[in-house]
């Protein structure tokens, strides 16, 4: 089977993208994952860790990890944005494939140190964990907005700088970049989230040399996911939108059922919404 970084380096080759999901429970797992093998694509699952301090560190391991077992799949799980080298450790020492530690919002010198700290620990592991690091501030919940977050600026000045994302993997050996290309965590309430600076994402790309990380998918069009594969995006977030789905099918689910008190009759709902949601990205992601 493939290792995450082979399918990274598969997907950047075919100018495709790797779908990243995130999950808080097992129903959304099996939603994920049911889209994933009925498409033939490898996935990426996701904790952040407010995920992995519901779901459990090790036990998300133990999930992911007897699905790629006993289906035989190109399944993977990352730690999503994590903000400091202790939690970064607890996610190389439980075993996970791969960790992204978010120093956005620290000065670009404090962000240097820390993502090296976290690249030196993920080699020294005796395993291939792969490290990304965030480079310019999107914001951080995944939820429904009726604006842009504070503190996310849209303008050119304001987006990742080119020189600085070279400097920036030079210094530390990260093995992927998320930068700010427009984009930011959530989606808007009722429309399309502003287009991305593809210009931006293409001389990020061209001057790191290695493979980009969308954060914040969710909200963008397809257009837009188009233009940002095709210069240099390998990987591709969505969170809210499959968090909106599971919810709505399952309020939908018990307005219809309310003497209903099985968990596994009125969240079925639940996963199905899901593995619609996943499905139909992974196949614009992959070009099928």
């Amino acid at each position: 089977m493939k290792t995450l970084k082979q399918s990274v380096l598969e997907a950047r080759e075919k100018k495709v993208a790797i779908g990243h999901f995130n999950i808080s429970n097992l129903e959304a797992l099996w939603g994920i994952f049911k889209a994933a093998q009925s498409l033939n694509v490898p996935v990426i699952i996701g904790v952040s860790e407010g995920e992995r301090d519901f779901v459990g560190v090790k036990q998300a391991v133990a999930l992911v990890k007897s699905i790629r077992e006993e289906f035989d799949y190109p399944i993977y799980l990352n730690a999503d944005h994590t903000y400091s080298f202790d939690r970064v450790k607890e996610a190389i020492d439980a075993g996970f494939d791969s960790v992204i530690i978010d120093g956005a919002k620290l000065s670009f010198e404090e962000n240097v140190k820390l993502t090296k700290q976290c690249v030196e620990y993920a080699k020294a592991s005796g395993r291939e964990v792969l490290v990304e690091a965030e480079l310019g501030y999107i914001g951080q919940s995944s939820k429904v907005l009726d604006e842009i977050p504070e503190g996310v600026l849209l303008d050119e000045s304001s987006l990742t700088d080119p020189v600085k994302a070279k400097e920036f993997v030079d210094m530390t050996g990260i093995d992927m970049l998320a930068p700010a290309i427009g984009n930011f965590h959530g989606m808007l309430r009722g429309g399309v989230d502003p287009k991305l600076n593809i210009e931006r994402t293409k001389e990020i790309y061209e001057a790191t040399g290695i493979p980009l990380t969308l954060h914040g998918g969710s909200g963008n069009s397809e257009d837009d996911f188009k233009q940002a594969i095709a210069n240099g995006v390998s990987i591709v977030h969505i969170n809210t939108e499959i968090r909106v789905a599971f919810r709505d099918a399952i309020k939908k689910s018990l307005q219809e059922n309310p003497e209903e008190v099985a968990p596994y009759k009125f969240l079925k709902p639940g996963v199905r919404a899901v593995q619609e949601v996943v499905e139909k990205k992974l196949r614009f992601f992959n070009n099928l």
